[in-house]
């Protein structure tokens, strides 16, 4: 027997699972047509289970008989041997979405999804499959920042190679945190207005916008580097300017953080980069990496070992250092949590110590997501380590 609550909860999930499915088929009656209503069996106990468990049943009677809310109820009518006729709650009847929305506390969320649905894909309907995907979108959006995704969409469409940067769009209220939030759904939007099947992508190719410089941060560790560019050893400038420098660096080091790189002292013909993050693909693009020594060192979790191995597809001699079980073991007591781990099960391109390390924090092995951040590596020894490994 289900009582209203469990019928609750069994819609959420049930909204969960298809809400997406059901904002595109609503407009289309033939589609809408084949998939309601819903019905919901109640659980009509039989005489013998009534007769048990007699208390339950009229609980459960009385929960219906004083249940009001979306849908209709069928009753059934059951004449028993024992226990005479009774009229009992068979089945819920909803007739569609909305009803279910209104069952599990959605019904503002879906009529707002609803109705921004069917004012875009009836203005762009190539949308009309993509759009269900960004149900968040539609359903949660304050009107402010949905008019201004709706703005920005409709200025792309129509200038879809401006080469312009994009705070440079005349759109009212656009701004660069507003933008960065929504680069991906943006992307994703104008990709389906293209045609373009594949999903996401690169949000200033798709929207055919200039995409700031990335400023590649680094230092110099060595006088005699340091005079080639007069005295500066700590420098952020665009990756085409830095490829163009003649740097005879014996050495490089890459620091996934940005304070590690400040932390260094004077090392001999070395040169440092720092906080690239997945931005690695860019080491394959600076000449004077290729006759250097190249070490990388990040933090000792999942992410930390997916940018070695992206790394060292653009630089295939890079070693890393103080990446190991033995530095992870010995500074246990600075273990935080990695609350979001990498989705690879393997990485193609570590070594067969680093890929046990990477599946020992991935398989949560020595504790739950578990990462040591590099900063908190005793410096003494961090610092004794790198100069050993150079």
């Amino acid at each position: 027997m289900k009582f209203p609550e469990e019928v609750r909860k069994w819609l959420a999930r049930r909204f969960k699972n298809k809400h997406r499915e059901w904002l595109t088929t609503a407009a289309d009656d033939r589609s809408r047509a084949a998939a309601w209503p819903l019905e919901v069996g109640l659980g009509l106990p039989t005489e013998n289970q009534a007769l048990k468990q007699v208390e339950d049943v009229r609980a459960w009677v009385a929960a219906w008989q004083s249940w009001h809310g979306a849908g209709s109820l069928c009753w059934s009518e059951r004449r028993w041997r024992k226990l005479g006729t009774q009229q009992l709650p068979e089945k819920l009847v909803l007739t569609g979405p909305g009803q279910v929305a209104q069952w599990i506390g959605e019904a503002e969320r879906w009529t707002r999804a609803q109705q921004r649905y069917k004012t875009l894909s009836s203005r762009w309907p190539a949308l009309a499959e993509r759009l269900a995907r960004h149900f968040g979108l539609l359903a949660d959006y304050s009107e402010v920042d949905y008019q201004r995704l709706v703005d920005t969409l409709a200025w792309i469409a129509h200038h879809p190679a401006s080469r312009l940067y994009p705070r440079q769009l005349p759109v009212s209220g656009l701004d660069s945190k507003w933008l960065e939030k929504r680069k991906r759904v943006l992307a994703d939007l104008v990709g389906a207005l293209q045609g373009d099947s594949v999903s996401d992508g690169d949000f200033f190719q798709r929207c055919g916008l200039k995409a700031p410089p990335q400023l590649l941060r680094v230092r110099l560790l060595d006088d005699s580097l340091r005079r080639r560019l007069g005295g500066l050893d700590d420098i952020s400038a665009p990756w085409e300017q830095l490829a163009r420098l003649e740097l005879p660096a014996a050495n490089v080091i890459i620091v996934e953080n940005l304070q590690t790189g400040l932390a260094f002292d004077d090392l001999p013909g070395t040169v440092v980069i720092m906080q690239l993050g997945y931005g690695v693909d860019v080491l394959g693009r600076l000449p004077w990496i290729g006759n250097a020594r190249c070490l990388y060192w990040g933090d000792l979790d999942t992410h930390g070992f997916a940018i070695l191995s992206r790394a060292r597809s653009h630089v295939p001699g890079l070693r890393s250092i103080l990446m190991d079980e033995k530095t992870l073991h010995s500074h246990q007591h600075l273990w935080v949590e990695e609350k979001d781990q990498h989705r690879a099960e393997t990485l193609p391109l570590l070594t067969d110590s680093e890929q046990a390390v990477y599946q020992a924090i991935k398989n949560n092995t020595w504790g739950q997501h578990i990462r040591l951040e590099q900063e908190r590596i005793a410096w003494d020894t961090a610092w004794k380590t790198l100069c050993q490994a150079l």
